[in-house]
Formats: structure tokens, sequence, C-alpha cells
């Protein structure tokens, strides 16, 4: 269930990273704008001082001065007009912009964002006087801030689409198959000792006389059914660690494996290097299927008539090293990694279960590490396993 609320969380942190997102692009957006504004309104108050104090002169050459040099070069729209606010002149209005209806309509939006400026002018006898207003735009830059954070919003919530979407097929696919692949995993568990059951059973109707001597055989594969039955209850549930002797346990699994499947003892050798009275506290049976899981993949990797495989067991120091070596196939280099990965598998029929599973068993609830310490196309991999 654990996991279901971890997608869950997964969902909630990608909206709630979209929405910070989309927030903090809005948020700063606005702050350059306002910035760009309050530079364009300083702009504008000079020229207001510079026209109100030209005004006072008698000289008309100042004041054209001032529209030529100066207000010729402003960057944004700009438009006079006198105290009723009829227009007097005006600069870079757009170019669909023609008429006196067109300049007002343009004029009472460009004072919705940008209060006009005054004109004024100080008289020793009438006091302040105020001849007309200084109206003025956004400038090109303001705009395309403006229409670029639009863009990026919309980008962003793309994204977030895709991401829900991508991670809800991914999820919704990977369950699928998981399911699918425990399913024939199990099968492929149950399958060893069920063929040896019925073996045993065509055995004893053969030689009804010596029923006897096949019993503890029997019994050892009924054991086996019982073993992956556990196993299969302890992934779902928090192991139970205990001290066995790991040596002990990796031979029954190689005599196991060498016992009961007859096509092993035609093309494939299984070799052991066990140094034995290795004790480690671990959870046995996961830790045991773990390896069944690697010898059997190495076992089908082998597509040739001898086939040899050697299992060695060392403990150095702190650690104990499984190197499980084959003449098979090989993995190329870049799937060393992805071959751990659920539903990844190099065989046709595969589905990419086994070793991920052991791959689970022994990073996640052992903390050791597994991986392929070398392979060569067509010569053999070298799978080690550190605890």
């Amino acid at each position: 269930m654990k996991l279901y609320h971890h997608a869950g969380n997964i969902k909630a942190g990608l909206f709630i990273i979209g929405v910070a997102l989309v927030i903090g692009l809005l948020a700063y957006t606005q702050f350059l704008i306002k910035n760009l504004r309050e530079d364009n309104r300083e702009i504008v108050r000079l020229y207001a001082s510079l026209i109100a104090n030209v005004v006072q002169e008698d000289n008309d050459q100042n004041l054209d001065f001032i529209f030529e040099n100066i207000i010729q070069k402003v960057k944004f729209p700009l438009i006079q007009t006198d105290t009723e606010n009829n227009v007097q002149m005006w600069k870079n209005l757009p170019d669909n912009i023609e008429t006196d209806e067109q300049i007002n309509r343009f004029m009472r939006i460009c004072d919705k964002n940008n209060n006009p400026i005054p004109l004024t002018y100080e008289n020793e006898k009438i006091g302040k006087i105020t001849f007309g207003y200084l109206h003025y735009g956004d400038s090109a830059l303001i705009s395309k801030l403006q229409v670029w954070s639009y863009i990026e919003i919309i980008a962003i919530g793309f994204f977030i689409f895709l991401g829900f979407s991508g991670f809800s097929f991914i999820r919704n696919n990977e369950k699928k198959h998981i399911w699918v692949g425990m399913a024939r995993e199990t099968a492929h568990q149950l399958g060893t000792p069920v063929s040896a059951l019925l073996g045993w059973v065509q055995w004893i109707k053969d030689h009804p006389n010596k029923f006897d001597e096949i019993i503890p055989e029997m019994e050892i594969d009924l054991q086996r059914l019982e073993q992956i039955n556990r196993r299969f209850s302890e992934m779902g549930s928090e192991s139970e660690f205990e001290e066995f002797d790991l040596s002990i346990r990796i031979e029954k699994i190689i005599k196991y494996l060498s016992k009961r499947l007859p096509s092993l003892g035609q093309t494939v050798k299984l070799e052991n290097d066990i140094q034995p009275g290795i004790i480690m506290r671990a959870n046995g049976s996961l830790l045991a299927w773990s390896i069944e899981n690697i010898i059997k993949n190495s076992i089908d990797s082998i597509d040739q008539r001898r086939g040899e495989i050697s299992i060695s067991l060392k403990k150095e120091l702190n650690e104990i090293k499984i190197r499980i070596k084959d003449n098979g196939k090989g993995i190329p280099k870049k799937d060393w990694k992805n071959i751990f990965r659920p539903g990844f598998s190099t065989k046709k029929t595969g589905w990419g279960l086994g070793l991920s599973l052991a791959n689970r068993i022994i990073e996640d609830i052992h903390k050791g590490n597994l991986r392929v310490l070398n392979s060569t196309i067509n010569k053999g991999t070298i799978i080690e396993i550190i605890l």
C-alpha cells in the first residue's frame, strides 16, 4: 500500500511544483514589468519638466529642440494633450491607429496602466499652472515580457500534463507487467518441484515395490513447495533475519538444481568453489531465492552443448562475495544495469522479473550490492554479490 501512497505523493508534488513555478514566473515577470514602468515614468517626468521649463520662455526654438532631439528618440508610445485631454501631438503609436477616435481609445488604455504626467510650471503671480498632460504606454519590451510569460505558463502546464500522463502510463504499464511477470515467476518457481513430484509418482507406478526409497525425495520437493510459498509471502512483509551457514545453504541450492533439472546434467556442468563455515545473519529463504534466480539466468544464457557454471563463495575481511560465472551468450555493456530493472529481459520469452527480484532482495532488503562484474559477448558473464 505504501507504493500507492508514494505514487499519490509524486502526483501531488508535481502539481505543487507546477503551481509554484507558475506563481513564481508571474511574480517575477510582474516585478520586471513594474521596474520597467517606473523607469519609463521617470523618463516621462523628465520630459514633462523640460517641456514646462521651455514653455515659460519666449523662445520656441528650445521647445522645437526638445521635440526633435529628445522626444523623437522615445521608444514607447507618448501622447501630449491639453488640460481637456485634446490630443496635440503623439509619438510611437501602433501602425493601425490613425483616427482621433482610435488615438483617444488607445490613450485611455495607456492611462489604465500608467497615470498621465501633468505638464506644470510655476508663475510668481498666479502660482502653479497645469497646461496639459503626457500620456504614455508600455514599451515593446514590456509587451514582449507579458506575452512571453503567458507562453511559459502554457509550456509549463503542457509539461506538467505530459508528466502526469507519462507517469500514469508508465505506472499502469509497470503494474500490468509486474502482475503478469509475478504470475509467470510463480509458475516458474513451482515448475521444478511439481515436475519432480510428477516424475516420482510415475516412478512409483513403475516400481511399486521401491516406494520407501523415493519418499525422502518427495519430502524434499514438498519442502520446496512450502519454501516457495514462504518466499512470496516474505517479499510483501517485513523480512525476518536469522543466523545461518551460507556455505551449506548455497551447496543445497547447487545440489537441488543439479538433481532436479534433467537437462542440466546433459548440457551444463555446475561447479562450486565454496569456502566452508561462512556464518551470516540474513533472511536465508529470500537470499537463497535471489542466488537461485541468478544461477537459473546463467543456465538460460547458455546456448552451446557444453555449458559451464561456477559458483564461488569467499569471505574477505567484513565482506562476503558470491560470484556466479557462466560461458553463455554474455550481456552487452550498455545493459549491465538494465538487466536488474523490472520488465527488462534479453530473452524473447522473458518478463524481466527474476534478476529484478534478486536485486531487490540483495540491495533493498540486505543492503548489499549486486552487479555485473564482467561480461563478454559469446564468452560468458560474471555476476557478483557483495554482502
